[in-house]
C-alpha cells in the first residue's frame, strides 16, 4: 500500500511520468547518428538523384552470368510493381550497374561485332549456341531463352521501361587496353570508341563500386545480382 502511495504522488507531481523517459533515453540515443552524418553530394552522380520514381532500386553485376541476371532481375522488378501494386514504370527508379567483368554488356552490337572475341574471351562468356565468344551484345536478344540467365529478357525491353544503367569507367579502360594489345590499337581511342558505342542511358562512372556505394546514399535499395 506505501508503494502505491509513493507511485500515485509521483504520477501527480509528474516526477512518475519522467522516470520511463530517463529509463527510454540511452537506447533512442543509440538509435541516432551521433555525428548527424550527412553523405556529400557531387555532380558526376547527380543523375541518380534525377531519375524520376517512387521506388529506387539499384541492381549490381560484377560477372557475366550476374549482368545477365541484372537485366532478368530489372524486367521482374518493372512487372512485379505494376502486376502487383499498379505501378507503372514510369514511377520507377531502375539503374543497373554493369561493372568488373560484366561491363561487356554495355557496349551495343557494333562493338560486339568488331571486337566480340576479345570482350568474351577476356572473361570466359561464349555464345551458347556456338560455344564461341560472341559476335552481338547477347543481354540485347530474346532468342537464347533459358539458355542465357536473363531468360531472353532483353537490355532495349528495360530501356523502353526507364532503366538506366551505370558503367564501370576503370574496367572500360582495361577492356581498352586488352583489345590494343591484340590488335595492336591505341588503348585511348578504343576507350573512346568504348564509350561512344554505348548501350543507351548509360553513365559512365569512375568506377562501379563508386557507383554501387553512391546509389545507397542517394536512397537506392541495393540489389546483387551474382
Amino acid at each position: 500500500m506505501k508503494n502505491d502511495n509513493l507511485t500515485r504522488r509521483l504520477l501527480m507531481t509528474g516526477i512518475g511520468a519522467s522516470v520511463p523517459a530517463l529509463a527510454l533515453a540511452p537506447s533512442v540515443a543509440r538509435a541516432q547518428s551521433p555525428s548527424g552524418f550527412t553523405p556529400a553530394r557531387h555532380d558526376l552522380d547527380a543523375w541518380m538523384d534525377a531519375v524520376p520514381g517512387q521506388h529506387r532500386v539499384f541492381i549490381d553485376s560484377s560477372t557475366p552470368a550476374g549482368g545477365a541476371e541484372a537485366v532478368l532481375y530489372a524486367n521482374n522488378i518493372f512487372r512485379a510493381n505494376e502486376n502487383a501494386y499498379s505501378i507503372p514504370a514510369s514511377d520507377l527508379a531502375v539503374v543497373v550497374c554493369f561493372r568488373h567483368f560484366s561491363t561487356i554488356f554495355a557496349y551495343n552490337d557494333a562493338i560486339w561485332a568488331k571486337y566480340g572475341a576479345h570482350l568474351g574471351g577476356a572473361v570466359g562468356f561464349n555464345d551458347p549456341n556456338t560455344g564461341e565468344p560472341p559476335t552481338s551484345n547477347l543481354m540485347d536478344s530474346a532468342d537464347y531463352g533459358m539458355a542465357l540467365p536473363n531468360f531472353g529478357n532483353t537490355i532495349t525491353q528495360q530501356i523502353a521501361r526507364g532503366a538506366q544503367f551505370a558503367v564501370c569507367q576503370a574496367a572500360t579502360n582495361f577492356f581498352a587496353g586488352i583489345i590494343a594489345e591484340a590488335t595492336g590499337g591505341a588503348r585511348e581511342e578504343i576507350f573512346e570508341e568504348l564509350v561512344a558505342n554505348a548501350i543507351p542511358n548509360s553513365h559512365f562512372m569512375s568506377a562501379g563500386v563508386i557507383a554501387t556505394t553512391r546509389a545507397q546514399e542517394y536512397g537506392y535499395s541495393l540489389l546483387y545480382a551474382g
